[in-house]
């Protein structure tokens, strides 16, 4: 069958005009995209600093936690854009939308773990059972903070061994601070033999007490007599100072009692002698 060149001609023709219209209609999608990422991106960046300096405003709120809200607004702005983006090309954004959705709940069952030590840190970093520097304890876990983040918090024990605690370990379970209300009582206990003056003992470590700087007069320390045995009695100095200097005091108190207490005869009885073995008698 011989080819007609009109028809020919005219079917190019069409075809170059449809080339040509969907160039256009795609050239404008493409520049309409361009501009709206680039609008997009600039919106995202004030955004991130607008809300990172706003929370900063806010007396107490942690650093960290303005990172990662402004980071939040950052990154969905720019989901937004894009999904916005796929749309001008003729993309069904419902489904992307659908998809994305899916994909977050896939995401989060398989990271539950994980997104429950963000939301604890993010409620020990919002309430602040406790902040760097101080000492605490949480269940078994002992030690002083020394960074808290969104997944896990670092301590140091005593001992100067390194703890890296989950988030959500910390969060469930009662916090005991040592440190948060800045003054800590503390109770030295000395046994004396019974024949010694209880009354002369308790003014000597009410004295040791009074002559330490560090010992606080509100509320006053006392001497009192903790326990009576056959033939001791406990002796009780309770005394209030600061967290910081706890310990040394602690220390330093209860070797100045024992020098006090041998200077001036009294006396704190020596355990009995051992009886000797059966071996030993036999002997």
């Amino acid at each position: 069958m011989p080819i007609d060149p009109q028809n020919t001609l005219a079917a190019v023709r069409a075809g170059l005009a449809q080339l040509s219209t969907l160039i256009v209609s795609y050239s404008f999608s493409a520049i309409g995209a361009v501009i709206l990422l680039v609008v997009g991106y600039i919106i995202a960046g004030l955004a991130e600093r607008s809300i990172f300096t706003g929370l900063g405003h806010i007396h107490g709120f942690d650093q960290t936690l303005r990172h990662f809200f402004s980071k939040i607004v950052r990154y969905a702005i720019l989901i937004l854009v894009t999904i916005m983006v796929l749309g001008q090309f003729g993309v069904q954004t419902a489904s992307i939308i659908a998809a994305i959705g899916a994909i977050g709940l896939a995401i989060g069952l398989a990271l539950q773990g994980t997104l429950q030590n963000i939301a604890a840190g993010i409620m020990l970093l919002a309430l602040r059972p406790f902040r760097i520097g101080e000492s605490v304890e949480v269940g078994s876990i002992a030690g002083t903070i020394e960074e808290i983040g969104l997944f896990a918090t670092k301590l140091r024990t005593a001992e100067g061994v390194y703890i890296l605690a989950p988030n959500s370990t910390l969060w469930n379970q009662p916090v005991r601070n040592f440190t948060r209300n800045g003054v800590r009582r503390s109770d030295i206990t000395l046994s004396i033999g019974s024949w010694n003056d209880i009354d002369r003992a308790q003014k000597t470590l009410l004295a040791i007490a009074a002559a330490d700087r560090r010992v606080k007069r509100d509320p006053a320390p006392i001497a009192f007599v903790a326990t009576l045995g056959d033939s001791t009695v406990s002796i009780a100095l309770r005394y209030w100072t600061s967290s910081a200097d706890f310990f040394a005091t602690q220390t330093d108190l209860t070797k100045r009692a024992k020098q006090q207490f041998d200077s001036e005869g009294i006396s704190i009885p020596r355990p009995p002698p051992e009886a000797p073995a059966p071996e030993a008698r036999r002997q």
